[in-house]
């Protein structure tokens, strides 16, 4: 519980009213309304919810003004540099990291449950062929909860646990059986000797046909952009699943709906977006048509995948994901793609011009990962469903905190009603 060091005071109509300030131990202080409406009879304004604090949390916080990402107090840059995505997995849903025995366990744990309930299979084929990927996964991950019943009770905490690990464990499956039904190939199952990047790549990639072999630097960059996206605090798709969460939906529905949220272009699709601008600038010779254009007070164009809305400085993924970029453009060539080439070019202007520089629009993680996820192989309909695959554990950890609070209340958000007052019902001849 936050400590009160403090309060505000409110006045209202001459009267007034404390109201107690909470200090956390990071962050700006948060003033305590919870009361505020059955002493004074008046709400807060708050569209967007941008400054208002609905939860207390343990898991991850963001400072943006001094481009700082923690998940459970460790650093993004170190974990995405030292670790792997399933310790960080570990560290969200447990609160540390793992000692070796434990992360073994934990891995084994989630390599044991990627394998989907085989009738799902059909559930697949009920989509259109040409059905979006993200369309695919909010169905058949909502539909879970029909084929996993011993795992939908929230009031039992191990039917939690299981549902935890199935959801971290067959998301990569689900997410690659999407990206093969919309291209008409043969799903491809999970293989217990492979790590969970490389894994998720080779049922992405791999054909009955022939032999694919993961290449480590893909698996290693995937494994990055599992990470750098595993959390990002209380954001839309984190605080729908947490809204859901309130009224007591089994988790599977929770993270059919925070895949739902995340699938908008404000939020998860914004690498997507990032690679639609390329295109549209199509070759190196036309980037500083573009950049003039976003210079120009007087044009609204703006460059997509520079600047971040949180992180003020600079965003501490961008750091290490343009790291993965160079080393898989440089695995994979960018001679013979027009996209990566036009990218690399921008990203080097960009960085030059000291327009950008002055106003802290730097490359973010949504233009390094959509380079990598381009230059992989994958097409731009596959970019939100990774960010998904790779943000259930962030919705499954503030899940599973969310139902430990003894605070928990439904969400009820109130409202500025501006609406008409009441008024009589006129019968339809006198209308």
């Amino acid at each position: 519980m936050a400590e009160q060091t403090k309060t505000a005071t409110l006045t209202i109509d001459g009267q007034s009213f404390e109201l107690p300030i909470l200090s956390p131990t990071s962050g700006p202080d948060v003033i305590d309304i919870r009361k505020l409406y059955a002493q004074a009879g008046v709400f807060t304004y708050d569209p967007g919810f941008t400054s208002t604090a609905a939860c207390d949390s343990t898991i991850t916080f963001i400072d943006g003004d001094k481009g700082e990402l923690l998940h459970r107090g460790y650093p993004i840059d170190q974990l995405a540099e030292q670790s792997h995505y399933l310790e960080v997995c570990y560290a969200l849903l447990y609160g540390e990291l793992p000692d070796a025995d434990a992360l073994e366990e934990f891995e084994a744990l989630v390599t044991r449950h990627t394998m989907i309930h085989e009738q799902m299979h059909m559930f697949f084929r009920g989509f259109r062929r040409d059905a979006h990927p993200m369309a695919t996964m909010v169905g058949v991950v909502g539909a879970m909860s029909a084929f996993y019943h011993d795992s939908t009770d929230i009031d039992d905490a191990n039917q939690r646990e299981v549902a935890s690990i199935r959801l971290v464990a067959k998301m990569p499956t689900i997410a690659a059986m999407a990206y093969k039904y919309s291209i008409g190939q043969p799903f491809v199952y999970p293989r217990n000797d492979l790590d969970y990047a490389a894994n998720f790549l080779h049922m992405c990639f791999s054909v009955p046909a022939e032999d694919y072999v993961v290449n480590p630097i893909l698996a290693r960059a995937m494994d990055r952009i599992f990470t750098l996206h595993a959390d990002h605090e209380q954001n839309a798709s984190t605080s729908t699943v947490r809204l859901a969460s309130s009224s007591g939906a089994n988790p599977f529905a929770c993270v059919a709906a925070g895949i739902a949220c995340l699938w908008g272009p404000a939020h998860g699709g914004a690498n997507q977006a990032c690679l639609e601008m390329l295109k549209e600038i199509g070759t190196v010779d036309r980037i500083p048509e573009f950049i003039a254009r976003a210079k120009d007070k007087n044009d609204s164009y703006r460059l997509m995948g520079f600047g971040h809305r949180v992180y003020k400085n600079f965003d501490p993924r961008a750091t290490v994901l343009k790291q993965s970029a160079d080393e898989v453009l440089e695995l994979l060539g960018v001679e013979n793609n027009p996209i990566l080439q036009v990218a690399k070019e921008l990203e080097r202007q960009a960085l030059a011009d000291p327009y950008f520089a002055d106003k802290k629009l730097f490359p973010n993680v949504d233009f390094y990962s959509g380079i990598i996820l381009e230059a992989m192989g994958f097409p731009t309909s596959m970019f939100t469903p990774i960010f998904a695959l790779a943000r259930t554990v962030g919705w499954i950890s503030q899940w599973k905190e969310q139902l430990a609070d003894p605070q928990l209340k439904i969400g009820r958000p109130r409202q500025l009603y501006l609406g008409d007052t009441a008024r009589d019902y006129v019968d339809i001849e006198k209308r």
